[in-house]
């Protein structure tokens, strides 16, 4: 250990006391213990000394400490040098394990500290989880596979309440209001599509524009009271001094889509989108001045120090 500071270990046994259970703490200082198991394989104080490049003294001494600690005589001494007793043997058998279990939460705590070790639990949403979140969680899981993800399905209002019970570390969500104690990053841009449905005269256009889905049926998501994808839809139709007929208002792109393939009307929607291929729906991009793509960003706690929450960002970020 550095300048040689004592770490102390506490070590449990179960004792009986007419017939009932009782723990007996002993608090045991490491670096006696390693002085400890090299006088027991070496069977000599002046081996033990000469292995521990300490002088022989000073090791008496820590053994002599010990034994006081513990109540109990550790070694006997003879002709050749010292041997255990049959306490000392006890404890033989256990100092390795108690070593290598320092080693291992010593190890352990450095690779949390680096974010290589924890849990990292991500708010997602419909349509996000299509294409680019993947993407991002895969590059983590590559660069750190020893951290656990664990992914909720949480609305954008529901994933601002989960940071801030800190039942989340991370959300993904599109259009995040501005918060105090929330960050935001984009993470990306997807142009936007219109979801037809076979047979639609609309689908032999190569691009559709607002002014050729004046007086269609049209299929909002998500039906949110906070800053939704919805909302942009209403506000550039407006822009455009174009009439919007609203068909039908969900809560999440698979029913959109859904809805579309059974010919309730049709949809506006990201590019990452596309990807759920229902039967009878077919995609073309959107030709508008007002709305042209929609951002996908990140939100997390801006005081969270977290090692996991700054490896993720790291991630993202040189992915982005």
């Amino acid at each position: 250990m550095k300048g040689g500071a004592a770490v102390q270990y506490r070590f449990w046994k179960t004792r009986y006391l007419f017939g009932m259970p009782y723990a007996i703490i002993i608090s045991m200082d490491l670096k006696q213990l390693r002085y400890f198991l090299a006088l027991a394989n070496e069977g000599s104080f002046g081996r033990a000394a000469e292995q521990l490049h300490m002088a022989q003294p000073p090791l008496t001494r820590q053994i002599q400490s010990l034994e006081e600690e513990l109540g109990a005589a550790l070694f006997v001494r003879t002709p050749r040098g010292v041997e255990l007793t049959d306490a000392g043997m006890v404890l033989f058998q256990e100092v390795p394990n108690i070593l290598a279990l320092v080693k291992t939460a010593k190890e352990k705590t450095q690779y949390a500290g680096q974010g290589y070790l924890g849990q990292l639990d991500v708010g997602v949403f419909g349509s996000g989880i299509l294409r680019v979140i993947p993407h991002l969680l895969a590059q983590f899981h590559s660069a750190r596979p020893e951290v656990k993800l664990a992914l909720h399905n949480l609305t954008k209002s529901q994933q601002i309440q989960a940071l801030r019970e800190r039942r989340i570390t991370v959300g993904f969500s599109r259009l995040v209001p501005s918060e105090p104690d929330i960050a935001v990053e984009v993470v990306g841009r997807e142009l936007l599509q219109v979801g037809l449905y076979e047979d639609h005269p609309l689908c032999v256009k190569s691009s559709i524009t607002l002014r050729d889905l004046e007086d269609q049926p049209i299929i909002l998501y998500p039906n949110s009271p906070i800053g939704s994808f919805a909302q942009e839809v209403v506000s550039a139709f407006r822009n455009e001094g174009v009439r919007l007929v609203v068909g039908q208002e969900v809560e999440d792109i698979l029913t959109c889509i859904a809805l579309v393939s059974a010919r309730f009307g049709l949809c506006i929607t990201s590019a990452s989108a596309t990807s759920l291929c229902l039967p009878g729906v077919v995609y073309r991009p959107l030709d508008s001045v007002w709305l042209r793509e929609i951002e996908l960003s990140v939100l997390y706690r801006r005081n969270d120090t977290s090692p996991v929450l700054q490896a993720f960002l790291d991630v993202m970020r040189n992915s982005a």
